[in-house]
C-alpha cells in the first residue's frame, strides 16, 4: 500500500509496529463503507452503480498497471470520501505479479473469488475482473448473485457459471446483465479487460454509453449519493505515543 499513488486508493502514510501490534496511519474516508449504503438503500439503480463501479475501474487499471492483483474487491472494501466518490481500501490479499505470471494463493471473499482461484489453476489480475462482475450484480441487486449457507456451497455455485444465474431483470438490465456475462467468463483470457485492450475495452461496453469519464477523473462529476458526514466538533481525536512517535486515531460518527 505504501507503493500506491492514487486518488482511487486510500492512502498509507506510515506504519508503526510494537510488541503485539502494527499500526497504519491511513488517510481518512469520512462517508464509511460503501456497504453500509448499500445496506441503507438495499439496492442502487443504474446511474448510481455505474458511477461506483467507474470509480473502482480507476483504481484496478492504477493497479493493474503497477503489476498488482488485487482480489479482494467488494463494497465492504470501497470507502467513501466526504464528497461521495470511492477509494479502495485493505490490501492484505494484494499480491505483486511479474509480467505474464501467476499466482496460486487461494484467497479472497468466498463470494467474490473466481473459478480458476477454486480449481488452484493459477491466477492473474483477471482475477479482479471477474470480481468487478460480481460488484456490479451485488450492488444492483443488493446481494452477491453466487450465495449460499457455506463456503464449499458457494464455489459449487460459481462453478456452475455465471450462465446458470437467474438475474431478476427487474434490478439489472440487459446492457448491465451482458457485461456481468463478459466479464464473469469461465476462461480468464476471455473477460472483458483482459484482452489487448486492457480496462479500455470495459470503458467502450455499451453500459458506460455516455459517461463522463474525464468528469469523473477530475472530480468535477458529481456524486449519485452524498454522504452524511459528521461535523469537525464531532471528531475526537486520540493521540498514541509509541516509540517517540506520534499516532493520531480519528474515531468519527456519522449524523
Amino acid at each position: 500500500m505504501m507503493e500506491t499513488n492514487s486518488e482511487w486508493i486510500v492512502k498509507l502514510y506510515k506504519t508503526y509496529r510494537d510488541t503485539k501490534y502494527v499500526y497504519m496511519l491511513l488517510e481518512v474516508c469520512l462517508g464509511g463503507e460503501l456497504w453500509t449504503t448499500l445496506r441503507d438503500r438495499g439496492h442502487f439503480d443504474d446511474y448510481t452503480a455505474r458511477f461506483y463501479v467507474a470509480c473502482v475501474l480507476e483504481g484496478l487499471e492504477y493497479l493493474h498497471r503497477k503489476h498488482i492483483v488485487y482480489r479482494d474487491l467488494k463494497p465492504e472494501n470501497c470507502l467513501l470520501t466526504n464528497t461521495g466518490y470511492l477509494k479502495l481500501v485493505d490490501f492484505g490479499f494484494a499480491k505483486k505479479l511479474a509480467s505474464g505470471r501467476k499466482t496460486w494463493t487461494f484467497c479472497g471473499t468466498p463470494e467474490y473469488v473466481s473459478p480458476e482461484i477454486i480449481l488452484n489453476k493459477g491466477h492473474d489480475q483477471a482475477a479482479d475482473y471477474w470480481a468487478l462482475g460480481i460488484y456490479i450484480c451485488e450492488l444492483m441487486l443488493g446481494r452477491p448473485p453466487f450465495q449460499a449457507s457455506d463456503p464449499m456451497k458457494t464455489y459449487t455455485l460459481i462453478l456452475k457459471g455465471v450462465d446458470a444465474l437467474e438475474i431478476p431483470n427487474r434490478r439489472i438490465g440487459k446492457t448491465a446483465t451482458a457485461l456481468v456475462k463478459k466479464l464473469c467468463r469461465d476462461n480468464p483470457g476471455e473477460r472483458l479487460g483482459s484482452g489487448s485492450g486492457g480496462v479500455n475495452d470495459i470503458r467502450k461496453h455499451r453500459w458506460f454509453m455516455g459517461f463522463d469519464w474525464e468528469g469523473l477523473r477530475s472530480r468535477v462529476l458529481k456524486a449519485p449519493i452524498l454522504p452524511k458526514v459528521c461535523l469537525p466538533s464531532s471528531i475526537r481525536v486520540t493521540v498514541v505515543y509509541l516509540k517517540e512517535e506520534v499516532i493520531i486515531v480519528i474515531v468519527h460518527y456519522f449524523l
